[in-house]
């Protein structure tokens, strides 16, 4: 549900009551993601999405029903051969939903309008709901966990149960995640299993452009449409300027070693090295490259490529280290164009980020989402 924060937090300080449907979990080619959402007002006003089509219809209804009788609800929506045009999936996948209503005397809500308020000044933050368990721990309440560990709200059972979610997602919010863990009821491996839903609200994932060239100013359109942070550093000032940047979020006029040693990264940031000069990119590489980032890419020719390696190997980078580097940059496309490689570049993060082969998807019988296996779903309160 903080996929729609915005809107949510707006309803929250109008004092609307609502029931939001949230992806739990999602299997075959579920076009949303667990943590999608659609919300339903008390006056029938929708906002979100959780199925890009298919099932909005039916979702709108169970949330209209929990609104009416303030039961929350698990529910599995799919395709099925029988009877095609059931309600469900046709595209073939799978999505489990919770639908939890949101009133003014539910005990869920002041987490949730504490987790929306969060989202929407977009600071880190994570909210946790059981979704199937014992009935007395199901649906009506959450947790809210801060990076620093800080956490408000719970279950309202045993106290370790709250301290160890809390515990779990953390670790979450700190690698950007949402998705399910599944717990004993007393907090550890003891009592009745509970699946816990953990949606995690984090800054936008970086990326890094080093290099203000042609193609860096495509790419950075590339990357801000992906929903990425984007900074173009470069050493030389006339070139790192706004006017030849205007989408950038940060320009940095720096070496680019210097200040990739100042800056903060994480596990979701990617670096994109255009430089393609050897007196930048060596003490680049040499630091980028060990570094827990998610994609580390060099741009330049085959040739350029093996001079850099033998230059990088010449300065203590070990083969482990250049296993990592993606050199020459980007996927086979056949790119020319400053916008045709910035994609090549794109498709390869996307690639690496959701674990595709890249290859084309016509006659390939992969997968066309690479996702986990969906948890069994049910009525909440029927799940033992």
């Amino acid at each position: 549900m903080l996929d729609i924060a915005d809107e949510l937090h707006r309803w929250v300080e109008q004092g609307r009551d609502f029931a939001v449907a949230t992806v739990v979990a999602v299997g075959g080619s579920a076009p949303r993601q667990p943590g999608a959402a659609l919300a339903v007002d008390a006056d029938g006003t929708a906002i979100g999405s959780v199925s890009g089509g298919c099932v909005e219809g039916a979702v709108y209804e169970l949330c209209q029903q929990a609104l009416q009788d303030g039961e929350p609800v698990l529910e599995r929506f799919g395709y099925g051969d029988e009877d095609a045009f059931a309600v469900g999936l046709t595209c073939g996948g799978v999505i489990d939903i919770l639908v939890t209503p949101v009133r003014a005397d539910d005990p869920v809500r002041p987490v949730v309008a504490a987790a929306v308020a969060a989202a929407s000044r977009r600071e880190p933050a994570a909210v946790a709901r059981i979704v199937s368990g014992p009935a007395a721990l199901t649906g009506g309440r959450a947790l809210l966990v801060r990076p620093d560990g800080w956490y408000d709200g719970g279950f309202g059972a045993h106290p370790e149960l709250d301290r160890t979610v809390a515990a779990e997602a953390g670790a979450f919010l700190d690698a950007g995640r949402t998705g399910t863990l599944e717990i004993g009821e007393q907090g550890s491996r003891c009592g009745a299993p509970l699946t816990v839903l953990v949606e995690s609200s984090v800054p936008a994932p970086r990326m890094i452009v080093f290099g203000a060239i042609d193609f860096a100013s495509a790419l950075v359109r590339v990357g801000k449409f992906l929903g990425y942070h984007v900074t173009v550093c470069d050493a030389r000032p006339v070139f790192a300027t706004r006017t030849r940047f205007p989408e950038a979020d940060d320009i940095v006029v720096d070496w680019p070693h210097k200040y990739l040693e100042s800056t903060l990264v994480d596990g979701r940031t990617v670096l994109c090295v255009l430089t393609h000069d050897a007196k930048f990119d060596v003490p680049l590489l040499q630091l980028a490259l060990r570094l827990p980032v998610a994609y580390v890419g060099a741009m330049g020719s085959r040739r350029t490529h093996l001079d850099r390696n033998r230059r990088l190997r010449e300065v203590g980078v070990t083969d482990l280290e250049l296993a990592r580097l993606h050199s020459p940059i980007g996927l086979d496309l056949g790119a020319r164009t400053p916008e045709e490689t910035a994609l090549s570049i794109a498709a390869e993060i996307v690639a690496g980020r959701r674990g595709g082969s890249g290859v084309s998807l016509a006659g390939a019988h992969t997968p066309i989402h690479h996702d986990t296996p969906s948890a069994p779903a049910g009525r909440i309160g029927s799940v033992a």
